[in-house]
């Protein structure tokens, strides 16, 4: 039968071209591979102490240097150096200098001191209490200037009231905040919690103002203060400049403050801010950056 097909399908020229494509058809060709051996994965030899110790001088040694490393000095040398600058002004000011790592989140840097030696008369800051009762009292005795309970908000939202410094009672603190926080708020003047001028130990709290100023940082982070004069004995400056320094380190969270761990009030960590600069300057001086701060 097949062979009478082909027979008839080679007279036919239509025919022929489909029996030559079937006889011709290419067929899958099947190749075998053999089976690659699998690799073994190399196990990577943890590094030592000192290996890694070394990398870390290697990434230091690589590190680019900052351009103020070479012109830094001791305290002593910077307090030398501005006195000779400054030798026919003994009344001229020491200005310190303290630049402070600010990031997002982040509080402006600010708190209250009692230098050593202080270098001008202190003013006095004009106190106002919002507290009732026994302890409206007591801050009246400890030498608040205002004190009196929810009656005195008007009054400070007309600008009849004027004070430097608001101290609130915990009982009368939810009164006072839905109208006098957009008003203090933005003026750093609003009682909280966490700057402790909202306490029940009010007169406590003005004793220990007195004889103290604030020093407060700028947004950017950076905190100028007097520190003082140059007709000082070294001595002098440098207990100023170092105390100054320890107060500013606890309040940037650089050096933990005895006085909160004992009270064990704020349990959770302050988050660090870095001291990136410290300068000494004064009014006719270069600014010198301290090695030693």
């Amino acid at each position: 039968m097949s062979l009478v097909f082909t027979q008839l399908a080679s007279r036919c020229r239509q025919c022929s071209g489909t029996l030559g494509l079937l006889r011709y058809t290419p067929q899958r060709q099947f190749h075998y591979t053999p089976a690659v051996l699998a690799r073994k994965e190399k196990k990577v030899p943890t590094p030592t102490k000192k290996q890694l110790a070394v990398k870390e001088r290697k990434r230091a040694k690589k590190a680019k240097k900052s351009i103020y490393d070479n012109e830094k000095m001791t305290l002593a040398d910077a307090i030398n150096v501005l006195r000779a600058v400054e030798v026919a002004h003994p009344n001229a000011t020491y200005e310190l200098v303290v630049k402070t790592e600010m990031g997002k989140g982040t509080t402006i840097p600010k708190g209250r001191f009692n230098l050593p030696r202080e270098t001008k008369a202190q003013t006095k800051d004009r106190i106002l209490v919002f507290a009732e009762g026994r302890q409206a009292e007591e801050a009246k005795k400890a030498g608040a200037d205002i004190v009196g309970g929810l009656e005195l908000v008007e009054g400070i939202i007309n600008g009849r009231h004027q004070a430097t410094m608001f101290l609130c009672s915990r009982s009368l603190i939810r009164g006072i905040t839905p109208k006098l926080g957009r008003v203090l708020g933005p003026r750093g003047l609003m009682p909280s919690e966490r700057r402790g001028t909202v306490t029940d130990d009010i007169a406590g709290f003005i004793r220990r103002l007195k004889g103290t100023s604030e020093w407060k940082g700028d947004k950017e982070g950076t905190i100028r203060q007097p520190i003082a004069k140059m007709h000082f004995p070294v001595s002098d400056v440098v207990k100023n400049v170092r105390y100054f320094l320890t107060v500013v380190k606890r309040a940037t969270g650089n050096i933990r403050d005895p006085q909160a761990e004992a009270n064990k009030k704020d349990t959770s960590q302050k988050p660090v801010q870095a001291i990136t600069r410290v300068l000494l300057s004064s009014q006719q001086g270069p600014s010198i950056q301290i090695a030693d701060a």
